[in-house]
């Protein structure tokens, strides 16, 4: 789990290294550490999030790992799943 804030602050070579690590698949999810919830990078939801609460995970078996359920807005199938069990 990468908090957002670890990656630097918010300038544009932080914005560029994120980008480096979404590209090499270092980072495959990101979640809210307050709501334990994590989903897909482009969700609109986790995209309004502020970021002292972002997380970065390098895939959802991690998020999984870390606590974290499924976004029920962009990742529905799994949210349906993990409710389920």
């Amino acid at each position: 789990m990468i908090r957002h804030e670890e990656i630097g602050p918010d300038t544009f070579a932080t914005s560029r290294k994120l980008k480096e690590m979404i590209d090499t698949g270092e980072i495959a999810v990101a979640g809210n550490r307050k709501l334990k919830i994590y989903g897909q990078l482009s969700c609109g939801s986790g995209k309004r999030m502020k970021r002292s609460n972002r997380v970065f995970f390098t895939s959802e078996r991690d998020a999984l790992v870390h606590g974290y359920r499924p976004c029920g807005h962009c990742m529905r199938e799994a949210y349906v799943k993990w409710k389920s069990d």
